[in-house]
């Protein structure tokens, strides 16, 4: 590793700082770019373009964008990395390192080779476990006890570079994706911050990962949200808790949309998709056990508890969702 990065003498403390291109795009890449403002020179930020957002689709500034306005660091919003610009705008900005957090774009190989000492990522997983865009939601739906952060140096394969440093984290009963992604997002960042100063010196030396225990968590899509009732009960709860708050969990009542925010799964029987009423409350039928749901909305319609919900739709038991 051919190491081109300086000293600085930062509250008393002699620490190894480089000069760091940043990529990220959404919430989730916020405290790792914090920190690293925090203890290195980052020259640059890159993000994904302005994209239509809301019911008027106006353009939206990526969060970290606007992080990188307001901390004053220069910013590229390419459509695609890969482009001739891009490759020599990255290239002139004589980076140490490349820092990839949630971007949103793959980097071909001869981006991954432009920083001086190497493109490192932050992923969500504790790699070799849950590689792809979604692992988040993946470890939960999945009822894994356990997940965490990995730091690790970038290849051309899809997240299947050596491995710098990995942080544990336990997945809590009852979490949800929003609950799951805060507390990796903050754990990344304490990784990031802890582990350069040992990769810079060459102290820590990168793993390879083991292949035979890869496992995949795909891009999901929206309409991946509609529950499917011949399923168990704990299947569609961990679902439910697992897409909260996106694509989010749906099935269809009356021929309209009924979003399920939230449930917890019980003993018991009855066809898949059947509202019954139980000594528990509201249970909807499924392939294995009972699911009780807790909050419901209706398309355009208030966000309620169940109780509410029946309170003002009294023919909801004994209907039959799709």
């Amino acid at each position: 590793m051919t190491k081109r990065y300086y000293h600085s003498q930062m509250q008393g403390t002699s620490q190894l700082m480089a000069r760091i291109v940043f990529m990220g795009t959404p919430e989730f890449a916020l405290p790792s770019l914090a920190a690293l403002l925090d203890s290195h020179a980052v020259v640059a930020v890159v993000t994904q373009p302005d994209r239509p957002s809301g019911r008027r689709r106006r353009l939206r500034p990526s969060p970290v964008k606007r992080a990188a306005l307001t901390a004053g660091i220069p910013l590229l919003q390419p459509e695609r990395i890969r482009s001739d610009e891009s490759i020599s705008a990255l290239q002139g900005m004589r980076a140490d390192l490349f820092v990839v957090v949630a971007f949103g774009q793959i980097l071909p190989q001869v981006l991954l080779d432009v920083p001086r000492i190497a493109s490192i990522n932050v992923h969500a997983s504790l790699l070799p476990r849950w590689r792809g865009a979604a692992p988040i939601q993946a470890a939960i739906r999945a009822g894994d006890q356990e997940t965490g952060v990995t730091l690790m140096m970038m290849d051309a394969g899809l997240d299947t570079g050596p491995v710098i440093a990995q942080r544990l984290a336990p997945i809590a009963t009852g979490e949800t994706g929003q609950s799951l992604h805060d507390k990796l997002a903050r754990l990344g960042a304490e990784l990031l911050v802890q582990a350069l100063p040992d990769f810079l010196d060459g102290t820590v030396s990168p793993a390879p990962q083991e292949e035979d225990r890869a496992t995949y968590a795909p891009a999901i899509k929206k309409e991946e949200g509609r529950l499917d009732w011949t399923g168990a009960a704990a299947e569609l709860e961990r679902t439910i808790r697992a897409f909260t708050p996106w694509p989010g969990s749906f099935t269809t009542w009356n021929g309209a949309p009924l979003k399920i925010h939230a449930g917890y799964a019980g003993a018991g029987l009855a066809s898949p998709g059947l509202v019954l009423e139980h000594e528990k409350g509201i249970a909807i039928g499924t392939g294995a056990g009972l699911f009780f749901p807790t909050e419901v909305q209706l398309a355009g319609k208030k966000r309620l508890s169940i109780a509410d919900f029946v309170n003002g739709h009294g023919d909801f038991p004994g209907a039959i969702l799709a």
